[in-house]
C-alpha cells in the first residue's frame, strides 16, 4: 500500500494493448493478470497503475506476455492534465479494492456462522487470509473496506486458536485491576475501531495507558503488553463484535452511552448495518477527515478523543437513546 491520501501530481503507468481475436483464452488470461496486479481500466484497453519500480516491472513482464500471445502493447508514464483527475483515478482503485474486501467480509461472516468442522473452518480461514493478504498487497491507497475485512478474518483466526487450545468460548475477561498502567499495542495506521478503542481504554479502563503502534503482522508481543484490534490480540474482533464492543464486555463497562457509541463503531467498522445507527455516516466522515489530515497515529488518537468525548457527553446527557 502506498498511501491513503489523494496523490496530487501523481505519476501513473498506463498500459495500452491490443490482443488478437484468437486464441480466445488470451483475453481472459491477460484480464486475470491485470486484476492480479491491481490495475484499473481508465479507458478501453488502457489500464493504470501507480508509477513505481515494482509496477514498472509488473507491466514490463505483461507486455512481454501479450506479445507472446500475438498481441501488441506498450507502457507509458504520465501525469494527468485534463479529462480525469488524480483523485478520480484513485477512486477507481479504492472502489475495486472495496469490492474485493466486501467479498472477503461476506465470506468471513458466513464462515463464522457455519456448522463445518474445526478443521474445515481452519482450512477456509487460511484461504481467506491468503486472499486478504493478496488484496492488501495491491491496495495502493488504503481503501475503506480493509478495516472490517481484516477485523473479521482476524476474529475467525482468534476463535479458531481458542478452539485449538480446548477453549470453546472466549476466556474469562481479565480483572480490571490488571489492566492498569499497561502498554497497549495496536496496528499502525489507526482507523475508527482502533481510535475508539484507544479512547475507551484511556478514558474508562487505563488512564495511564501508553500506546504503541506496530506492523499489522509479524509482531511478537513483549512481556506486559496488551494487544488490541490485531491478530492474536488479547482484545480484538470476536465473532461479529468489533474490538470496542469486546473491550466494553471484558472490562464490564455497563454504561448506556458507551453501548450507544459501541453500536456506532460497529456499524462503521463492520459495515453490516446491524444496529442501523443514523449517526454512523456523520461519525465515519469525521474520522475519515481526521485520518486524511494526520498521518501520525498519536495525533489521530488525540483528535479522535476530542470527537468521542463530545459524542459521549451528548449521549450521556440525553439518556443514550
Amino acid at each position: 500500500m502506498l498511501s491513503n491520501e489523494t496523490p496530487e501530481g501523481a505519476r501513473w503507468l498506463l498500459l495500452i494493448h491490443q490482443l488478437p481475436a484468437k486464441p480466445a483464452y488470451a483475453r481472459v488470461k491477460i484480464w486475470r493478470r491485470l486484476k492480479g496486479l491491481g490495475a484499473v481500466t481508465v479507458k478501453n484497453s488502457v489500464y493504470a497503475l501507480p508509477a513505481n519500480a515494482e509496477t514498472r516491472e509488473d507491466f514490463a513482464w505483461l507486455v512481454k506476455e501479450i506479445a507472446e500471445l500475438g498481441g501488441e502493447a506498450f507502457v507509458c508514464e504520465a501525469a494527468l492534465v485534463d479529462g480525469i483527475s488524480d483523485a478520480e483515478v484513485q477512486a477507481l482503485f479504492d472502489a475495486a479494492r472495496d469490492e474485493d474486501y466486501a467479498e472477503i467480509s461476506a465470506a468471513a461472516r458466513e464462515l463464522a456462522g457455519a456448522g463445518a468442522t474445526q478443521a474445515e473452518r481452519a482450512a477456509q480461514a487460511a484461504r481467506l487470509r491468503k486472499q486478504l493478504d493478496e488484496i492488501v498487497a495491491i491496495d495502493f491507497f488504503g481503501a475503506d473496506g480493509r478495516e472490517p475485512a481484516e477485523g473479521l478474518v482476524s476474529g475467525l483466526e482468534a476463535a479458531l486458536q481458542r478452539e485449538e487450545t480446548d477453549m470453546s468460548a472466549p476466556s474469562a475477561p481479565p480483572a480490571p485491576a490488571g489492566l492498569k498502567g499497561r502498554v497497549w499495542v495496536t496496528r499502525q495506521g489507526v482507523q475508527i475501531d482502533r481510535i475508539a478503542s484507544a479512547w475507551l481504554i484511556r478514558r474508562f479502563i487505563d488512564p495511564e495507558a501508553h500506546f504503541k503502534f506496530v506492523p499489522g503482522t509479524g509482531y511478537a508481543a513483549e512481556p506486559g503488553e496488551l494487544r488490541f484490534d490485531m491478530f492474536e490480540g488479547e482484545f480484538t474482533h470476536r465473532g461479529d463484535r468489533c474490538t470496542f464492543e469486546v473491550l466494553l464486555a471484558d472490562a464490564k463497562l455497563d454504561d448506556p452511552a458507551l453501548t450507544a457509541i459501541g453500536e456506532i463503531i460497529h456499524d462503521i467498522d463492520l459495515k453490516d448495518g446491524k444496529y442501523g445507527r443514523e449517526e454512523a455516516a456523520g461519525i465515519r466522515s469525521l474520522v475519515a477527515g481526521i485520518a486524511s489530515s494526520h498521518n501520525d497515529d498519536t495525533q489521530r488518537l488525540e483528535r479522535g478523543a476530542v470527537l468521542l468525548d463530545d459524542l459521549y457527553r451528548s449521549f450521556a446527557g440525553k439518556g443514550s437513546k
